[in-house]
Formats: C-alpha cells, sequence, structure tokens
C-alpha cells in the first residue's frame, strides 16, 4: 500500500510537471502569435505588400541639343529593339538564327554576349537581341511573329546626332554607363541606359539626363510580372541652347575638312560665344551611342590623325609670326617707341648663331606698324631681346595665352607660353639670349591653341578680359527667357598702344604690301584686320640654306610641312567678331588659312546683318 501511494505522488508530480511545460510553450507561442498577428501586424503586411508590388524606374527622355537660333542639334527617336524571353522558346539558339536570317545585318548580332545574358538572367527576363532596327528589319520580325516564339519588338529612345561629323566635337556623345560611373545613382544601373561621355553631352549630362519615373507592378513567387499597378512619368532632361550658329559650323567644317587636320575658331567679342567651332578629322558620334565594334574602336584610336581629338582646345600649335601682336604689345607697354627703326637684312648674328628673316634678302629699315604689316622677323628678334621673355609672357597671359580659357566643354589644354623661371624648373637649365629672339617670332617652346588665339585676338581687339563660351546653362522647358549676357573685365593695357596693333593688323589685310592683302574682305564696312604665321616644325640646318640664306626648293613630306595660321578681327571700325585658324602642314598661313578666316568673318556679319532685316521687317508687318 506504501508503495502504491509513493507511485501516485510520482505519476502527480511529473504529469504536472509536463502540463506545466505545455503550458509554458502554448503561452510563448500565443505570446508570439500576438506578437507578429496584433503588435508587428503592420510591418509584416509591409513587407507581404514590397513582396507582392515591385518598383521599377522608368527613364527618362534626355534633354534635346539646340543651336542658338532654335535648331536641333541632338534629340531622341524611337529605337525599335528586339527582345527574346527565353521560357517562351524551346530552341533559343534556332530563334536567334531565324532572327539573324530575317535582320539585314544578322551576321552582326553578339551571340556570345546574348547567350550569356540567357544564362545569368532568370528565364522570364527579356534578353536585349539587337537594337536600333530599321523599320524594315522590324517589319520582316512582326510578319514572322508566329514563327517566332518569345521575341519581342519594344520601343524605346535613342540619342540621335543631327549633324554627326560636323558638331561632334562640340556636342560629344553618349555611350553607355561604365561600372566606374554607377555611382550611387539607380537610373544609372538601367541596362541599356546611356550617359554623357564627352563634349555638352559629358559636362551638361546630370541636366540633360532628368529624372527617373516608376511604374509599381505586381509580381508573383518568382518575380514575374502579372500586371502593372500605376505609373509614374519621369522628368525629361533639361533642353539645353549652344552658342553655336550652325549655318557658320556648317562653313567652317566645309573650309577645314578640304585639308588633311585644320581647326577654326570663331567668336563673339561682346559675349564670348563660340558661333563655330571645327576640328578636322572628326568621327561620327552615334556610334558610340549604337555601341562601337572592336575594329571601329581600333581604326578611330590608332588613326594617326587622331579623329577623336578636338584640335580647337586641346591642340598645341607654335603661334608662328601670329604671335608678333603680343610681342608688339609688350614692346610698347615696356616703352619701346614704335618709330624705332630696325633695318632687316634678312638674318641677325648673336653670338655663333644665324637668325633668318622668312624674306631672303630682308625687308630694310622697319617701325612697328611696317613690321607688323610685312611680318619682319628681324624686327621683332630685336624688340624680343630688348623686352625679355619674362615681360612678353606677363602681355601673352594677359591676353589669354598659355591658360585655361574656361571654355565649358572637357578636354582643354594650357599650351605653354615660357618664362625663365619654367624652363630653370622644367629643364634645369638657364634661359639663353637666342631663346628670347626665337619666342619674339612664336616660335621655340611658345605653343597655343586655336582658341586661345582666338581669345587673344578678340581680348586685343576689345580690351576686355573675353571669356569663350558654348553653352547658356540649360535652360528647362518651361523657361524661354534668354540668358544675361556677361560683362568682361578690362585687362588693363594702354588705348594708344593697343590702337597701334590694331592699325598694324588692319594693314596686315588691306594694305598692298601687307602679307594677306590677297585674303582681304572687298565688302565695304566689313573690312577685317589680321595677322598670318607660318610657324615651322622642325629646324632647317645650314645645309638646306643657300649662300643667300634663303631655303633650297625640294620635295618635304607632309609632316615637316609648316603650319599655316591666321587670326582676324571684324569689322574693323567696330570689332564684333574674332576668328583663328590653323591648318596643320598647310604651308603659308596668308595663302592657305587666311582665306578660311575671310570667310567666316565675312559670313559672320553677313548672318548678323539678315537677322537685323528679318526684325525689322517683322516689326513693320506687326505695324501695318
Amino acid at each position: 500500500m506504501y508503495r502504491d501511494n509513493t507511485r501516485s505522488k510520482v505519476f502527480t508530480r511529473r504529469a504536472l510537471l509536463f502540463g506545466g511545460g505545455k503550458l509554458a510553450l502554448l503561452t510563448l507561442l500565443a505570446g508570439r502569435l500576438y506578437q507578429l498577428q496584433v503588435l508587428e501586424s503592420d510591418q509584416y503586411v509591409l513587407q507581404a505588400e514590397e513582396n507582392r508590388v515591385s518598383v521599377r524606374l522608368l527613364p527618362p527622355p534626355r534633354g534635346r541639343i539646340f543651336d542658338r537660333k532654335g535648331e536641333e542639334l541632338a534629340v531622341n527617336r524611337e529605337n525599335y529593339r528586339v527582345l527574346l524571353v527565353p521560357e517562351q522558346t524551346k530552341d533559343v539558339e534556332g530563334t536567334l538564327d531565324a532572327i539573324a536570317q530575317l535582320l539585314s545585318n544578322g551576321d552582326a548580332m553578339d551571340r556570345k554576349r546574348i547567350l550569356r545574358d540567357v544564362r545569368r538572367q532568370r528565364s522570364f527576363t527579356p534578353v536585349l537581341v539587337r537594337e536600333n532596327l530599321p523599320w524594315d528589319d522590324v517589319a520582316r520580325l512582326e510578319e514572322h511573329a508566329p514563327d517566332l516564339p518569345g521575341v519581342v519588338i519594344d520601343v524605346g529612345q535613342s540619342r540621335d546626332y543631327l549633324y554627326g561629323p560636323e558638331l561632334a566635337h562640340v556636342i560629344g556623345y553618349v555611350a553607355q554607363v561604365s561600372e566606374a560611373e554607377q555611382g550611387d545613382d539607380p537610373l544609372l544601373a538601367l541596362p541599356g541606359f546611356r550617359v554623357g561621355k564627352a563634349g555638352i553631352e559629358k559636362v551638361y549630362d546630370e541636366a540633360l539626363r532628368g529624372r527617373a519615373g516608376s511604374s509599381q507592378v505586381e509580381v508573383n513567387a518568382v518575380g514575374r510580372v502579372i500586371r502593372e499597378l500605376k505609373r509614374t512619368e519621369g522628368q525629361p532632361g533639361a533642353d539645353t541652347t549652344t552658342t553655336i550658329d550652325l549655318e557658320l559650323q556648317k562653313l567652317a567644317m566645309d573650309r577645314v575638312s578640304k585639308h588633311t587636320a585644320a581647326a577654326a575658331v570663331t567668336l563673339d567679342i561682346e559675349t564670348g560665344d563660340v558661333l563655330a567651332m571645327a576640328s578636322w578629322p572628326a568621327f561620327e558620334p552615334s556610334l558610340f551611342n549604337q555601341g562601337l565594334t572592336g575594329d571601329q574602336w581600333r581604326s578611330l584610336i590608332r588613326d594617326p590623325l587622331t579623329p577623336l581629338n578636338n584640335r580647337a582646345i586641346n591642340g598645341a600649335y607654335a603661334p608662328g609670326s601670329t604671335f608678333k601682336v603680343a610681342v608688339a604689345m609688350a614692346a610698347l607697354e615696356d616703352r619701346i617707341d614704335p618709330e624705332m627703326r630696325v633695318f632687316c637684312r634678312g638674318v641677325v648674328q648673336l653670338g655663333d648663331a644665324r637668325f633668318h628673316c622668312w624674306k631672303k634678302h630682308g625687308h630694310g629699315s622697319m617701325a612697328l606698324l611696317e613690321a607688323i604689316e610685312q611680318s619682319c622677323d628681324v624686327y621683332f628678334y630685336e624688340i624680343a631681346r630688348r623686352v625679355g621673355i619674362d615681360k612678353i609672357a606677363a602681355m601673352a597671359n594677359k591676353l589669354g595665352l598659355g591658360l585655361i580659357t574656361g571654355i565649358d566643354i572637357p578636354g582643354e589644354k594650357p599650351a605653354l607660353i615660357p618664362t625663365r623661371k619654367w624652363k630653370k624648373e622644367a629643364t634645369g637649365v638657364a634661359w639663353q639670349p637666342g631663346e628670347s629672339l626665337v619666342a619674339g617670332i612664336g616660335q621655340g617652346f611658345v605653343l597655343a591653341t586655336p582658341l586661345q588665339l582666338a581669345v587673344m585676338t578678340a581680348r586685343l581687339s576689345s580690351g576686355r578680359a573675353v571669356v569663350p563660351k558654348l553653352v547658356r546653362k540649360p535652360i528647362p522647358p518651361s523657361r524661354s527667357a534668354e540668358p544675361r549676357e556677361p560683362l568682361f573685365s578690362d585687362i588693363g593695357i594702354n588705348v594708344g598702344h593697343q590702337k597701334i596693333v590694331l592699325e598694324g593688323m588692319r594693314r596686315v589685310s588691306n594694305s598692298p604690301r601687307g602679307t594677306a592683302y590677297r585674303a582681304r574682305i572687298t565688302e565695304k564696312g566689313m573690312e577685317m584686320a589680321g595677322k598670318s604665321g607660318t610657324s615651322q616644325v622642325r629646324r632647317i640646318s645650314a645645309s638646306e640654306r643657300d649662300a643667300s640664306g634663303g631655303v633650297r626648293k625640294r620635295e618635304v613630306p607632309w609632316k615637316e610641312m609648316e603650319h599655316a595660321l591666321f587670326i582676324a578681327f571684324a569689322p574693323v571700325e567696330r570689332p564684333r567678331y574674332a576668328a583663328a585658324v590653323v591648318v596643320e602642314h598647310g604651308g603659308g598661313g596668308s595663302a592657305v588659312a587666311a582665306p578660311i578666316v575671310r570667310d567666316l568673318l565675312l559670313e559672320a556679319q553677313k548672318i548678323e546683318q539678315r537677322r537685323a532685316s528679318d526684325k525689322i521687317a517683322r516689326l513693320d508687318a506687326r505695324a501695318s
């Protein structure tokens, strides 16, 4: 009996413990259920909703780019693309074969990339096969759609450059986003999204890009889209107006493209607007948007003429005799009498070195105006020796040479205006007297870009610190007001000295003895004032000269020919436009470069006249 009571007590204790444990577990479970279903229900409802609803970015239309008169330069066009949904076709490679037979350029299809994307992505995710399809290809694919399971025709947007190579270096181009450019913007992660890589497209990319829209779609457990719930369109990129005058740009490209390599710049002196900037050879910017093939890329980067380089802003050339206007200003500011005369015999001796004038038998007695007019080297050797390189460099910098001009596209070079300090630091060797003579005619270490030469001409003719610009700030579509033009500061040159140098430039183009008289503008009131330059690209040895100091005539390879340069402003009485042209290995500046500058300045003035006439006609029409 005693044993039975003991066993009963043990059983009862175990039952209580077991029941208590079950009760505790049930209490814990009930508490957790209460926490999940009551206290944290909103959080899990939100998570469930996020799993059910997927938010996807919609790329916005890229802002358009216009010339100064509203002509479209870069726009968006419909981009027909063919996509493949792998799960909807039994034979991916067979379907690709069928697509290739229907496309006009099916052999160029990147099968390796397509098959890689098919393997990496989920089977219901569309894979891009080809884009930028011509309408004929789209029509053939649509016609054979029943026989092409899984093939989808999609319509997106693609960048279109209406004038191709004519504006390639100015507008630039867009291309696919690289890994280094991804950043924090989710828009850049969208497949096929393009960003600006060069020119205006690059500098103003964020404004042109716009803001993404969004699409809320309902998806199932594996991510397949069931239906679209909500759609919010993005904000288009800001339209951007350039300073380029399309008429003048076309003329500039037409002229420079007649040479192997050349560059031209035309400025509005009053505003700093770049009316034309031409660099040749050029390239087709749309190729980067469409996707360059390996052969196309290698062809561009291996071309010895470097078509990707914008010669107008990063081509550094010895300015030759165009630099003499800066040397003349430095001499006048250093109180050298403009009536001082130097006798030119065609050569000057300095120690053991002989420095030749371009005119073999010399110019005779020269004062400053005559020396500018006839471009006498011996005269400028002498005043460069007297003034010294540091004072010449200071004036050159004041006129915009040897410094970044501030143009609003990437890739500009400062070129080089040497000083005594620069040479010592760069080479460890002191400046030599003969180097001042060579710098006095724009040779030796002196280098300038075509844009800098145009800026120098604008500053010299106006006396103001003209700063070039290519873009009027991006203007949202809702705004149409013209931006205020800048007021340039005075560069601090003596007005009397300025008039002397400008008179010398006037004689260059309008005096029968001037070096560019044959390239003058003959229209009354539109005359130009300029300065020619012919810069050597190699040293002419003593053995190549005849007994009188002249260069023996011989066949010279293109690479050894002199660069042809010319700078000018117009009209003479009221300077409004400045231009500079460099023709690589073109020969004589007055014969080759001056006619191009003449045509650009004449056309710029005629465009202004036509615009004024049109305005008067509109006012008369309103009045009547």
